[in-house]
C-alpha cells in the first residue's frame, strides 16, 4: 500500500513537472512566434514588393530541410505517427526549421497557416523533455498529447479544445482520466505563459442566434453538410496538388520555387495581396458580413497552391478563414444571422477537415461563448459525417500500437 501511494506521488510529481516544463516552453516559443507573424505580416503590407523572394525563400528552407532533417518534412504527420507509436522520434531540427521557416514564409507572402508550426514545436519540444525526464516507450505517447495540446491552445488560446484535439487527432478514443488532466494542465500552462508572455488571440462576436425553428434546423444540416463536403474537397485539392507537382518536377528545391512563382502569378493577376500570408482580415470581414463575394474561393486556391508546393506552417487558419467567409456568404443568401453561420463554417470546416468533432465543439465555446453551442455541436459532428475518412492528416488513418 505504502509502496503505490509512494509510485503514484512519484508519477505525479514527474508529469506536472513535465506539463510544466513543456507548457512554458512551448508557450514562450508561441508568444515568440506570434508576435514575429505580426511583425513580418506589417512589413510585407509596408513593402509589398518582398513578396518577390518568396521563391527563393522556399527553395533556401527546402534546401536546408533535405540537408539537416528530410525527416522534419514530414511535419504535424509525423508527429502523428510519433504519438500513435510509430519507431523513430520527432527530431530536434524540427523545431528551428518549421519556426523560421513559417516566420519567412509569411514575410513573403505563403498562403499557409500557423497550428502546425505550433503542434511540430511541440512534438520536437516534448521529444527533448522525454529524454530530459527519462520517459519510457511505453508512456511516449503522453509526451506527444502534451506537446500538441500545448501548441494549440498556445497559438488560438483554447486550452480545453487543445486538451482534447491532442487526443482526437491521434485517435486516441480511449485514455486514463490522469492523462487527460496532464494534457490539460500542459494546455493552461502554455496558454497562460504565452499570455504573459505578450501573445495576443482574437475573439469573434457572433451577433444574433436564431431562434431554434424548422427552418433554421434545416439550413444548418444543409450548411454543415456543404462545410463537410467542402473541407472534403480541400484535403483531396492538397494531396492532388502535392503528387501533381511530384510528379512535374522531381527535384524538390526546384518544385517549391515553382509552387511559389504560381502564387505570385496568380497574387498579380488577382491585383490584391489579400490572400497572402495568413490573410486575418478574412475573419474579421466575415463576422460583419463585408467580405468579397468569393473569399472562400479565393483563399483555398492560394492556401492549395502554398500547400501543395511544399510550404510548411499549417493548415487550420485558412480553414477557418475559408469556413467562415463562406458561412458569412450562405447566410447572406438565406437571410440567417450573417455572424452566425460564420461562425458555424469557422468551426465546421475545421472539424470535417481535421476529423475532430467535439475538440471544434469545445473550440467554439472557448471562442463564442455558449450561445450557438447546440448549433456548433451539431454543425462539427454533421461536418465530419460528409467530409468521408480522409482528411487533412493522412497518418490518421494509421492502426494505433
Amino acid at each position: 500500500m505504502a509502496k503505490q501511494l509512494e509510485k503514484t506521488v512519484k508519477e505525479l510529481f514527474k508529469w506536472t513537472s513535465i506539463s510544466l516544463v513543456i507548457g512554458t516552453g512551448i508557450g514562450l516559443l508561441a508568444s515568440f512566434f506570434l508576435m514575429s507573424l505580426a511583425l513580418v505580416t506589417k512589413i510585407r503590407e509596408a513593402n509589398l514588393w518582398i513578396i518577390l523572394f518568396l521563391p527563393l525563400s522556399g527553395m533556401l528552407f527546402m534546401h536546408l530541410y533535405l540537408k539537416y532533417s528530410r525527416e522534419s518534412l514530414g511535419g504535424n504527420n509525423l508527429v502523428i505517427r510519433q504519438g500513435q507509436g510509430a519507431t523513430g522520434n520527432v527530431p530536434w531540427q524540427m523545431l528551428p526549421l518549421t519556426l523560421f521557416g513559417t516566420i519567412t514564409t509569411h514575410l513573403f507572402g505563403g498562403s499557409v497557416g500557423r497550428e502546425g508550426t505550433a503542434v511540430q514545436m511541440g512534438g520536437a519540444l516534448a521529444e527533448a523533455t522525454g529524454k530530459l525526464f527519462r520517459v519510457n516507450q511505453k508512456d511516449r505517447w503522453l509526451l506527444i498529447i502534451c506537446g500538441i495540446s500545448g501548441g494549440f491552445s498556445a497559438v488560438f488560446g483554447t486550452p480545453v479544445a487543445g486538451a482534447i484535439f491532442s487526443f482526437e487527432v491521434l485517435k486516441r478514443a480511449k485514455f486514463k482520466g490522469t492523462s487527460l488532466v496532464v494534457s490539460l494542465l500542459t494546455a493552461l500552462i502554455a496558454n497562460r505563459v504565452a499570455t504573459l508572455a505578450g501573445a495576443t488571440h482574437s475573439l469573434y462576436q457572433l451577433g444574433e442566434v436564431p431562434q431554434t425553428t424548422l427552418r433554421v434546423f434545416g439550413y444548418v444540416l444543409v450548411f454543415s453538410v456543404i462545410f463537410g463536403l467542402v473541407s472534403r474537397f480541400f484535403a483531396f485539392s492538397v494531396s492532388f496538388i502535392k503528387k501533381l507537382y511530384q510528379k512535374l518536377i522531381v527535384n524538390e528545391v526546384l518544385r517549391i520555387g515553382f509552387g511559389a512563382c504560381l502564387v505570385l502569378l496568380l497574387a498579380g493577376s488577382y491585383g490584391t495581396s489579400r490572400y497572402l500570408g495568413l490573410s486575418l482580415p478574412i475573419l474579421s470581414d466575415s463576422f460583419q458580413g463585408s467580405q468579397p463575394t468569393f473569399d472562400f474561393l479565393n483563399k483555398f486556391i492560394f492556401t492549395v497552391l502554398s500547400l501543395g508546393a511544399g510550404f510548411q506552417g499549417g493548415e487550420v487558419t485558412p480553414l477557418f478563414e475559408i469556413g467562415a467567409s463562406l458561412g458569412s456568404l450562405l447566410g447572406q443568401l438565406s437571410q440567417l444571422p450573417v455572424g452566425f453561420v460564420a461562425g458555424l463554417g469557422f468551426v465546421s470546416v475545421f472539424a470535417g477537415a481535421t476529423k475532430t468533432p467535439v475538440a471544434s465543439f469545445f473550440m467554439a465555446l472557448e471562442l463564442f461563448g455558449v450561445t450557438a453551442a447546440g448549433w456548433f455541436l451539431l454543425g462539427s459532428f454533421i461536418s465530419v459525417l460528409a467530409s468521408g475518412k480522409k482528411g487533412i492528416y493522412e497518418s490518421q488513418l494509421r492502426k494505433i500500437s
